[in-house]
């Protein structure tokens, strides 16, 4: 099976199983699920009242926050490079 394609991951978060589609290794799915669980057991430690919901949501947002960031980052790093070729 090559790496772009779709196969089934079966995995558990949040204490919830889940088989999820998606492209990539089974090690790459595998640190996504580990990297989520380590971020909602943190943010359930530090907000023991939230919900799961609101705890799926923050973590949500900032994987999309950071997402953000280094797309900025990878902008400014292209524009200076594109700079540097053109001197």
């Amino acid at each position: 099976m090559s790496e772009n394609e779709k196969r089934r991951f079966k995995t558990t978060i949040g204490g919830k199983k889940y088989i999820l589609v998606g492209k990539g290794s089974d090690e790459h799915l595998q640190a996504v699920s580990d990297l989520l669980n380590e971020q909602l057991t943190q943010l359930r430690r530090a907000m023991p009242n939230a919900s799961d919901e609101q705890r799926a949501i923050l973590s949500a947002f900032n994987a999309i926050s950071k997402q953000f960031e280094l797309e900025e980052r990878l902008t400014k790093i292209k524009g200076k490079s594109q700079s540097q070729e053109l001197e």
